[in-house]
């Protein structure tokens, strides 16, 4: 167990200086528009040469940053959070790997290294995801990395096309080969290996169901490394697909997403699965505004988002420790006079995703909305826009409702502490970046401010759909409202609604239902019916049936000896007659 704790800080430790000096160099790459490529020779054999490149430039160093930020944190939230399992080494020795994957990635402008960075996530979160072992993780663990296989499957067609270039570095021909079929179809791999990646429409079944993970990997997952793999990787590809139908097509379903998330979280009482459906729905706004070409907006929701969700997840787990792992808001309430530490910081984070006023998500929600008020948009796109914004205000509400306010629906006995300082520890430095990370990158990724010009009722557009959403969250949690709307009548649609429109069962049962219902007739008719017929089992049995024949000849000599030598003298006897 000392040898774990030591784990837990040694790893911090070397986390949290990797996340500053990255940050260091992130500033002073940005700040002197400096880009650094670096090859490395690994192997030469007969001319052929095996080359590793890295590709560290602002963008990728402040990523690495953040991610490192929030991973030193989460391991040092994990000493005391995962301090009675005596698999704890496995566990963090685990999330390096995982860290170590997305690392990989980031720093990679060659399809063959995010390949591989992008397998490690793929396969070091199923193992996360099947950590404890049970039934319903395994099934968990499966849907991920079956869903993941589909994108990795594209990213491998892509590296196949980019045969057609002579190379693998993407990053020298997104602007020299735009235009071209090979890039057009590698345009559509890429998005559709980050639509699995980060969990768009139809492959949104897997993210609440990964919830079966420990929080700290959540706390990881959902804020800043897999989920966010695939919006980094169109950032990357971004000079290519804008402005390009592929880019359209991603428009519609990253709204689609983002609506069916927001609309699902507000029926969902899995306190977990309400922030993984958080995630899923900032997700959709990120690939939303990336699809109208504002890459460098979506890279800084992406950043700002990772702080506010690690610490989403950090106060859950908090929450979920001291209610002896029981994750059914209605069992919470009144959790503010009993754990009012963790409680601010859970409701820093809840203001900071609703966009509060300088806290970390305003300053990206707003000027992406903003942005989005702007642009040449239809009104479908517009409405799922500011309608997501409104259920993400709704749901977060009705969170507040069920387990910080109200009267405590727990146990008289139950003891609800704040006493953990190792999660402290982890909770706090993310409650700081949360309020002053928004500000701080704002300064640091536009330095000179966008002119944005809109009417007024435009412009408190944002803010009226935002208290909107405040008043029908508080409506929808109000016990008599939430039976008139759960009413028999109503049952099917409610169900339609908070079962992210059946795509859980439509992904899972509706992909594999046909497939092994006729493999089951093939194996039933085939392989144990007409094979096994006339192969071993039928010649088993003529044998046997044959042999059992003999041994009733055998079993009766004399009478058969006799029987054989009259019937053969009678025939010897009509031969020489004849």
């Amino acid at each position: 167990m000392l040898w774990a704790l030591s784990l837990c800080v040694i790893s911090f430790v070397f986390l949290l200086m990797g996340s500053v000096s990255c940050l260091v160099y992130g500033i002073y790459y940005l700040s002197q528009d400096y880009v650094l490529f670096l090859e490395w020779e690994l192997v030469s054999l007969q001319g052929t040469s095996v080359v590793m490149t890295v590709l560290l430039d602002w963008m990728s160093l402040i990523f690495m940053s953040l991610v490192l930020l929030i991973s030193s944190l989460v391991i040092y939230y994990s000493g005391e959070y995962m301090g009675g399992d005596y698999n704890i080494n496995r566990f963090i020795l685990l999330v390096l790997a995982f860290v170590l994957s997305m690392m990989f990635l980031i720093i990679s402008p060659n399809l063959i290294s995010i390949l591989l960075g992008w397998d490690g996530l793929g396969l070091v979160s199923y193992c996360l995801v099947i950590y404890y072992q049970n039934v319903k993780s395994y099934n968990a663990g499966m849907l991920t990395a079956l869903s993941n296989r589909v994108g990795d499957v594209a990213l491998l067609m892509a590296i196949a096309w980019m045969l057609n270039y002579g190379g693998f570095n993407y990053i020298f021909y997104l602007e020299a080969a735009k235009g071209s079929l090979p890039m057009i179809i590698i345009g559509w791999l890429v998005v559709l290996a980050a639509m699995t990646k980060s969990a768009q429409i139809p492959f949104s079944a897997w993210l609440p169901a990964a919830m079966a993970a420990p929080t700290p990997v959540s706390a990881l997952v959902h804020s800043s490394t897999l989920v966010t793999a695939g919006v980094y990787l169109l950032i990357r590809f971004s000079p290519l697909l804008k402005s390009t139908p592929a880019f359209e097509y991603l428009m519609v379903i990253a709204g689609l997403t983002m609506f069916m998330a927001g609309l699902g979280a507000n029926f969902e009482f899995d306190l977990k699965k309400i922030i993984a459906l958080s995630t899923l729905s900032q997700l959709g706004l990120m690939m939303c505004i990336l699809s109208m070409g504002l890459s460098k907006l979506a890279y800084f929701h992406l950043l700002t988002h990772a702080l506010f969700k690690a610490l989403l997840f950090m106060c859950a787990g908090a929450v979920i420790h001291n209610m002896k792992d029981s994750q059914d808001i209605r069992n919470m309430g009144s959790l503010v006079s009993q754990m009012p530490y963790t409680v601010s910081c859970l409701s820093v984070a809840n203001m900071a995703l609703c966009g509060m006023p300088f806290l970390a998500g305003f300053y990206s929600k707003d000027l992406i909305l903003e942005m989005a008020s702007m642009g040449h948009l239809n009104y479908f796109i517009f409405l799922l826009y500011f309608v997501s914004t409104g259920l993400t205000v709704c749901y977060t509400a009705r969170l507040v409702y069920y387990s910080l306010s109200g009267s405590p629906n727990l146990p008289s006995c139950h003891p609800m502490t704040d006493e953990s300082w190792n999660m402290f520890i982890g909770m706090t430095g993310l409650m700081v970046m949360s309020i002053i990370g928004g500000s701080a990158l704002s300064w640091l990724l536009f330095p000179s401010p966008s002119m944005i010009c809109l009417p007024l009722g435009l412009k408190t557009l944002v803010l009226s759909v935002s208290l909107l959403g405040v008043w029908l969250g508080y409506e929808v949690a109000d016990f008599s409202v939430a039976m008139r709307v759960k009413s028999v009548e109503n049952y099917s649609t409610v169900v339609f609604m908070g079962s992210m429109w059946f795509m859980p069962m439509l992904f899972t049962l509706g992909v594999s239902k046909l497939p092994l219902s006729v493999s089951y007739l093939v194996i039933k008719s085939g392989d144990h019916g007409w094979s096994e017929v006339l192969g071993g089992q039928g010649l088993y049995q003529g044998l046997l049936s044959q042999s059992c024949k003999m041994q009733e000849l055998h079993w009766n000599e004399l009478k058969v000896f006799f029987v054989g030598f009259v019937i053969w003298f009678s025939l010897l006897v009509m031969f020489f007659l004849i």
